[in-house]
């Protein structure tokens, strides 16, 4: 019998790697309009080829309920930052933010330095990743923003700030 071809990788050139795991879950019908909505967007943004994207792969967490989400390497944290906050991202977060759709989202990020963190929207009582075995925090003051949960309080300018994502919606208010 055939020993096993076992391999491995060097990522030697690779100091400032990122892995992000992200995912959305349907949480009624009209979450499942929204997650599969997403997949042609999502599949354009990554054809477009982002600077510092070097591989990006789908992956399904579960099929009852939905729960559809992807795997993707970063050069590192500023390229990936720089994506996140530009078009057409920044564009689907701040409309998320407003309406998630019926669903819930998650992002967990592990880096080369040894960082990682995680985020969770409207995946109350889900329990993922980290959050299944760490617990979940409110995502405010230093715990707001990737860059600070990763560098222990660095700051950088998120996308929708803590202010906007917390202010209230005076049409709500009516």
């Amino acid at each position: 019998m055939a020993k096993p071809d076992r391999q491995t990788v060097n990522l030697s050139n690779y100091p400032d790697l990122v892995v992000v795991y992200l995912g959305m879950k349907a949480r009624s019908f009209r979450g499942l309009r929204t997650l599969l909505a997403f997949g042609p967007r999502i599949q354009k943004s990554v054809e477009a080829k982002p600077d510092g994207l070097l591989l990006h792969e789908n992956m399904v967490y579960s099929l009852l309920p939905p729960h559809l989400g992807m795997r993707q390497y970063w050069r590192d944290l500023d390229s990936l930052e720089a994506w996140t906050r530009s078009l057409p991202h920044l564009e689907w977060w701040k409309n998320f933010l407003k309406d998630p759709g019926g669903t819930g989202f998650w992002h967990e990020a592990y880096t080369m330095r040894g960082g990682m963190e995680a985020v969770y929207l409207n995946m109350a009582g889900e329990k993922v990743g980290f959050s299944a075995f760490a617990g979940a925090t409110p995502a405010r003051g230093p715990m707001f923003g990737a860059r600070s949960r990763l560098d222990g309080g660095a700051t950088a300018a998120p996308g929708v700030t803590e202010e906007e994502f917390y202010r209230e919606d005076p049409a709500a208010s009516r």
